[in-house]
């Protein structure tokens, strides 16, 4: 989609420009051609003649060049284009888009893009400016015109504060516009992710250190391929990515009966979470008194939901399963993806510090049904669900 193609990448004054640079040489990579626009506040995030550099064109910011002068003609530049991607897309440069603003080149620019279908932009801000009801009226503006919104992804923002507003990586922004493959457009994928919580008491429960994140960042990949995705979800404490359909679950029973319920219309399944095997046999009523030393708890085991599916899965789903362990990692793993009639599966070690549950990182190990075997280098958690689409991409057969 994107080689041959003449795109003009938009950069607005925010703290995510400093990502642009290997934006542009991903959309260089990619076989565009591209010229870069700038806002004149955006200078300060990243400078000109590194984007000039990357780019091979000069870099456009204002309506006048006074060293060479130069007119700048915003109609011109629209013409040129056949895509405007606005990567980072602050919150005031959304509002004059939305409103018909034209108060620099960028803007007026924008304004003469014949087809607004064309128009690309990836919101970046903090928090609580992401979630301002004035700010969430204006995206709806932008997406109503034709322009495509690429999703804020969440994590920890500039402010400190973690949460949906960060612009999407790279890859992801790279994907939304020119995805890998067909594949994934209008699939239904259904996702588990998180923990479970296994009641005790009204007050304490048994549950494990999984935060979701592996599971959110999948389906945000998905999403950005078009994907129509369900994430059924334990309890967590992370902004999810926008679903089609997000059923939320405490325990491993309630997780069972949302998947019962999905699976069958599902083409994908990929289940991430950290299901608990055993849950308290009873659970009681008011909280338990402390009266001894010791005290025991009878458990009783949790329906296995991964055999489950991979028993009464149909012919062309694809079945997707993740194994935490803390030795014989390849072993155990095999054994898990023949008991449990698996496509294939994702391996993570427990053991390294910027491994598994609650790092932005991790490093995984895929094993797949036909004895193929692939290890990835620690990357980010958005990096390692790119590798599982795109090795589910490569492998499914659908």
């Amino acid at each position: 989609m994107l080689k041959g193609k003449n795109v003009l990448l938009a950069i607005s004054a925010g703290i995510a420009a400093y990502k642009t640079a290997q934006l542009c040489r991903e959309l260089i990579r990619k076989g565009a051609n591209v010229k870069v626009l700038m806002t004149p506040d955006s200078v300060h995030f990243i400078t000109p003649l590194t984007l000039s550099t990357l780019s091979k064109n000069p870099v456009f910011i204002e309506y006048f060049n006074e060293k060479t002068g130069e007119w700048s003609n915003h109609v011109k530049l629209a013409k040129w284009a056949d895509f405007f991607l606005l990567a980072p897309a602050t919150s005031n440069t959304i509002a004059k888009m939305a409103t018909a603003q034209a108060d620099n080149l960028l803007l007026a620019t924008y304004l003469s893009m014949e087809d607004q279908g064309r128009v690309y932009f990836a919101p970046a801000m903090d928090l609580d400016m992401f979630q301002h009801p004035a700010n969430q009226e204006n995206l709806k503006k932008l997406q109503a015109f034709g322009n495509k919104m690429i999703p804020a992804e969440s994590g920890e923002l500039a402010s400190g504060l973690v949460g949906e507003g960060r612009m999407a990586e790279v890859e992801n922004i790279i994907n939304f516009i020119d995805p890998v493959d067909n594949k994934w457009k209008g699939k239904k994928v259904l996702i588990t992710a998180g923990p479970t919580y296994e009641p005790i008491d009204p007050v304490r429960f048994i549950g494990n250190h999984s935060s979701g994140k592996m599971g959110s960042a999948l389906a945000q990949a998905l999403i950005s391929r078009g994907a129509d995705v369900t994430l059924i979800c334990g309890p967590v404490n992370i902004e999810l990515p926008k679903v089609n359909q997000l059923i939320s679950v405490r325990t491993a029973k309630e997780m069972f009966e949302a998947v019962k319920m999905t699976y069958t219309s599902a083409d994908c399944l990929i289940f991430s979470a950290a299901v608990a095997d055993y849950s308290p046999s009873t659970v009681a009523k008011e909280k338990i008194k402390k009266k001894s030393d010791e005290m025991s708890i009878e458990l009783k085991p949790t329906t296995d939901i991964l055999k489950y599916v991979g028993e009464n899965k149909s012919k062309g789903q694809f079945l997707v399963g993740f194994a935490l362990e803390t030795e014989n990692g390849i072993t155990n793993a095999k054994k898990k993806l023949k008991a449990k009639n698996l496509d294939f599966i994702v391996l993570n070690m427990l053991g390294d510090e910027k491994t598994a549950f609650g790092h932005d990182t991790n490093r995984i190990t895929i094993l797949s049904s036909d004895n193929q075997e692939k290890t990835f280098e620690l990357k980010s958690k958005t990096a390692v669900a790119e590798d599982i689409v795109n090795t589910i991409a490569d492998q499914w057969k659908s």
